[in-house]
């Protein structure tokens, strides 16, 4: 494990993005920075005509898609240049005025959407016949008037455009403490020498064979961030209560059912996952089970969780061969998939490993007229190639979707987000189980799988259950402190992980530093992905091209119809709990495998 961070200007050149293919000189973010606020104020100029006639229509329609492809740039450039090195006070500030460039874009085109609300459908149709160039916001048009009962008139409309940046405050906040500010101790491992800490590097010490520095970093880490418990509870509880405004705002039952119907999916199919899990629990205490008994340890404590099954295997991957890898796992996808990925690779679409500053974890990010990119911290580990898949996944959706459609129809919904991403997560295990060298190799796929699956079907649908007991419990009118926010999280731990694992203490405040829990409801889409991915892979390696070309016209789909229609074009049907047990079967099949090698 490197010893000490380097700082961003001593990374290797090739090892980074290259933004510059946004902006080649950042003068030219400054001007397309004016273009967006000039075009914004041309919103003005409709205001009370949208309604009235198809001309005006069309033309506002024009206008806001014209913003829309300035402000995507604006903001990608900005968001991944802090991203990169999140301490740079100038990458702070630039990205501070495009999002508040983006809420002012929000505040003055707010009127837009109840206008088009006013419109009867016998004059939105006759629009149509008169101006057939409105067919190209057909669909965006239906959209907004899909959720017309929870739309507000123009003045509210307004008002709430203005609160957005205000409500960003929290998710902001914890941004900054946890990737800029807050600051990680140096711990021991079994032989005396020091490792410092970070975000980034907790992981791979819990990765560890040394059970020593597992346990350190575990009560360090954890440690250091019960240190701002209060703050972190003031964080998020400052999330909670915005979208709890936000959803009574719009006459929504609950912040859950708001959030899921912006993004077109009924809450049933979030109960279905949660009535699923439950019911197959022992599938998940029954993998706790055979850690415990490969670790060959009398107790399993949570530092325990992320090493491998098999302590006497390691697999270092290069991020060269992991490149060669994933060109190998995704060659069922076939050549033209692969030439992109090709490109990704060779024209420095990705930002590769860590750097001091530099924001955690993993990301794709679009920019429509230009190409997607990726955020990575690659560490050489398994796990590191699997995330390298994963977002490249996210990557070519974006790819396919941004050359079939108009930026009005290509940015699809969270809900089928994590399907590419996860799908070829799924490829990349066949692959490398079908050709692992020796039985120990294969264990060793297979354990990174179970971990995988462990971690984005059970922990994924946990997280989502915290969201949604804190929420309701706010909506209630009970206080969310940090010692009520821990009772919640450790009960749900102890709940999932079974008798067989000791809930440790210091686990109770892992929700602290979980960035998802301020994206409103998003993480119960990875475990409905994970089962809709491992669908379509297995569809894909036994049929061939027939689903491999209905796999491809769901990535060119964009958001051109609603999330569910777009997975049956990939022949997934999340309609019925089917994917979902099926995915949950594939999970206790391959513990059944894995007893059956280490027998």
């Amino acid at each position: 494990m490197q010893q000490k961070l380097p700082k961003r200007d001593e990374v290797a050149k090739e090892l980074t993005w290259r933004l510059e293919d946004i902006y080649d000189d950042e003068s030219k973010w400054e001007s397309e920075l004016n273009k967006v606020n000039e075009l914004a104020d041309k919103f003005a100029s409709y205001q009370g005509k949208i309604s009235k006639d198809s001309k005006s229509l069309l033309e506002v329609s024009k206008l806001a898609e014209e913003v829309e492809l300035y402000l995507d740039r604006v903001y990608g450039y900005a968001h991944m240049r802090e991203d990169q090195d999140t301490a740079n006070s100038k990458y702070q500030g630039m990205k501070q005025r495009a999002l508040s460039t983006y809420m002012a874009v929000s505040e003055k085109s707010a009127f837009i959407d109840p206008e088009i609300l006013e419109i009867s459908d016998a004059d939105l149709e006759k629009f149509y016949a008169e101006t057939p160039e409105l067919d190209r916001y057909k669909r965006k048009i239906a959209e907004t008037r899909r959720l017309k009962e929870h739309m507000l008139d123009a003045a509210t409309e307004a008002l709430l455009a203005s609160a957005g940046e205000m409500q960003g405050a929290s998710q902001k906040a914890y941004g900054m403490l946890a990737n800029a500010d807050l600051k990680f101790p140096s711990v021991k491992d079994s032989k005396g020498e020091e490792v410092q800490l970070s975000n980034g590097r907790f992981v791979p010490t819990q990765m560890s064979k040394d059970r020593d520095l597992r346990k350190a970093s575990f009560e360090a880490f954890y440690g250091r961030y019960e240190e701002f418990k209060n703050t972190w509870a003031a964080m998020y509880d400052g999330e909670v209560k915005s979208r709890i405004f936000e959803a009574k705002a719009r006459k929504y039952g609950s912040a859950f059912e708001a959030a899921v119907d912006h993004n077109d999916v009924s809450p049933a199919v979030c109960d279905s996952l949660f009535e699923s899990i439950h019911d197959n629990m022992d599938k998940m205490h029954r993998y706790v089970t055979l850690r415990k008994k490969l670790l060959g340890v009398d107790e399993l404590h949570m530092y325990d969780v992320y090493v491998g099954m098999l302590p006497d295997f390691d697999m270092k991957v290069s991020y060269e061969e992991a490149k060669e890898l994933s060109f190998k796992a995704l060659a069922p996808l076939g050549e033209d998939y692969l030439e992109v990925v090709k490109e990704a690779y060779e024209n420095r679409w990705i930002d590769v490993v860590e750097n001091e500053g530099k924001r955690g974890g993993a990301y794709s990010s679009g920019v429509y007229d230009v190409h997607p990119y990726m955020l990575l911290n690659y560490n050489d580990t398994l796990d590191d190639v699997f995330t390298l898949v994963h977002e490249m996944g996210h990557s070519m959706h974006t790819w396919y979707s941004n050359k079939a459609q108009t930026i009005v129809d290509a940015g699809y919904k969270i809900f089928v987000a994590e399907v590419a991403s996860t799908t070829n997560e799924v490829l990349l295990y066949h692959y490398m189980k079908d050709n692992a060298k020796t039985k120990e190799e294969k264990a060793f796929i297979i354990n990174h799988f179970l971990d995988s699956f462990k971690g984005t079907m059970f922990r994924q649908t946990m997280f989502e259950e915290f969201e949604r007991k804190t929420c309701e419990m706010a909506e209630a009118g009970t206080p969310l402190t940090a010692e009520s926010l821990y009772d919640v999280y450790l009960d749900l731990n102890k709940q999932y992980f079974g008798k067989d694992m000791i809930s440790d203490a210091q686990i109770g405040w892992e929700w602290c530093r979980i960035p998802h829990f301020y994206y409103n409801f998003y993480v119960y889409q990875y475990a409905t992905s994970f089962a809709a991915a491992v669908a379509i892979a297995d569809r894909i390696l036994k049929e061939g091209k027939p689903a491999v070309d209905q796999y491809k016209k769901f990535l060119s789909s964009g958001c051109t119809q609603d999330p569910v229609s777009l997975l049956k074009i990939a022949g997934v049907d999340l309609t019925t709990k089917a994917p979902i047990d099926s995915a949950l079967a594939v999970f206790g099949e391959a513990i059944s495998e894995m007893e059956e090698i280490t027998k």
